[in-house]
């Protein structure tokens, strides 16, 4: 059987979409596969005794904060010694935060002023091919009011701008996320949307390959596996969300369902953009099964103690996590984390000086074989000319078909990449 890649299963109130399936590339001549990005942030650095990588390939050593990545490490990129210029001087914590992305310089005061973010730029490039162009994720809500500085604290709350003056604002809740995601609305909402779209499922199951029936089953367990955490997160009415039990209670399931989202929506090309901030900057998440009395900033100011560093390995896993789940979903001859870009990274390097003349930042997946993995990159004495943030995001929008002259403050690409 021919399918198209748009094609959809379609129920009451409910479009799910398809992961690939060998049967697609018989529909015409084989395109490129699409190429996705996510950008991973938390804020307030790391724990930089233990925030290395050496050697290659199979050989290449993780240090203790990276060691989640140990069975991915052939599809990592480690690089050391990139900065963000325009943030370094300019105060702590908002003004470190603001144009993590943008590489602008942002504004004090009651008018917020930033600048639109590399992800954004490829949305607004790139979301015509895709139901959404992207999709902006949060585990923590935003602050509002200023900071000591007098910036703004919107700017430590978003990573993700749609144009100077305004953030995209990020869905904190997975079952809203999820219900976008698979245009799942109305009343029947609580109803699951597998039964709902049961009878093309199995229509669909019966006309395909063997090998495309395999996957085609695992994706619908996946995605069964997804609504069953997220059914009880749903508020108490069927059109909105009651915010008292819409967020689930521990932090470990709600960053997991986070990642779950991405990796259906990269699977299924509902979009091809993604964010997801697992703490903001100035962060007031807890880590209780961590052993961490501190809450994220204050633990962050004794950022070379053991605790911290299980905080930082924590937020680690998440890129792993995501890594892994999209390294599991096959396409064509590989994965589908073998056409993504995922990029993890913090606003500093050490919290307790609020140091940002470098910032600790990972690579996962080769955009298709554009990116060669495995390796650490270290940019650190290159020259400040030389080991912009801004280049690496020309870099990788370079790679995703999208090429700019200049982007924040740089206008070469990342050498060496």
């Amino acid at each position: 059987m021919k399918i198209s890649r748009r094609a959809v299963l379609r129920g009451a109130g409910v479009t799910l979409a398809l992961p690939w399936l060998e049967s697609m590339s018989a529909w015409a001549a084989p395109a490129p596969f699409p190429r996705r990005f996510a950008v991973l942030f938390m804020g307030n650095g790391i724990n930089g005794n233990h925030w290395w990588a050496k050697g290659s390939g199979a050989d290449m050593k993780l240090s203790q904060s990276l060691a989640p990545l140990e069975p991915l490490k052939k599809k990592i990129t480690v690089i050391n010694g990139l900065f963000n210029k325009p943030a370094v001087g300019m105060g702590i914590h908002p003004a470190q935060t603001g144009n993590l992305l943008s590489g602008v310089p942002i504004q004090k005061g009651p008018i917020v002023r930033a600048g639109i973010t590399m992800d954004q730029v490829l949305a607004n490039r790139l979301g015509q091919e895709t139901p959404q162009p992207s999709i902006v994720l949060a585990c923590e809500r935003p602050m509002t009011g200023y900071h000591e500085t007098s910036f703004s604290m919107m700017y430590s709350s978003h990573i993700s701008w749609q144009n100077a003056d305004s953030p995209v604002q990020s869905e904190v809740y997975p079952s809203l996320a999820f219900d976008r995601l698979f245009e799942n609305c109305g009343s029947l909402r609580r109803q699951s949307i597998l039964d709902r779209v049961g009878e093309p499922a199995g229509s669909l199951r019966r006309t395909v390959s063997s090998a495309d029936k395999a996957r085609l089953d695992a994706y619908l367990t996946g995605v069964r596996d997804v609504e069953r955490q997220v059914e009880p997160l749903r508020g108490s009415s069927v059109f909105g969300m009651d915010p008292r039990n819409g967020l689930p209670e521990d932090l470990r399931d709600h960053a997991r369902l986070m990642c779950d989202i991405i990796a259906l929506a990269f699977q299924t090309d509902r979009t091809r953009i993604a964010s997801l901030l697992l703490a903001r900057d100035l962060s007031s998440l807890h880590y209780p099964f961590l052993g961490v009395r501190e809450g994220h900033h204050d633990a962050s100011h004794d950022d070379l103690s053991d605790g911290y560093e299980r905080i930082s390995r924590f937020h680690l896993s998440q890129l792993a996590y995501l890594a892994g789940k999209l390294d599991a979903m096959p396409e064509g001859d590989g994965t589908v984390l073998d056409n993504c870009c995922l990029l993890w990274l913090s606003n500093m390097w050490a919290g307790w000086k609020h140091d940002n003349m470098k910032v600790p930042v990972v690579l996962a997946g080769s955009l298709g074989g554009t990116l060669e993995t495995g390796r650490p990159l270290d940019y650190l004495y290159a020259g400040d000319d030389n080991r912009k943030l801004c280049s690496l995001y020309l870099s990788i929008m370079d790679r995703m078909g999208v090429t700019l002259d200049h982007f924040g403050d740089a206008d070469t690409r990342l050498r060496g990449l």
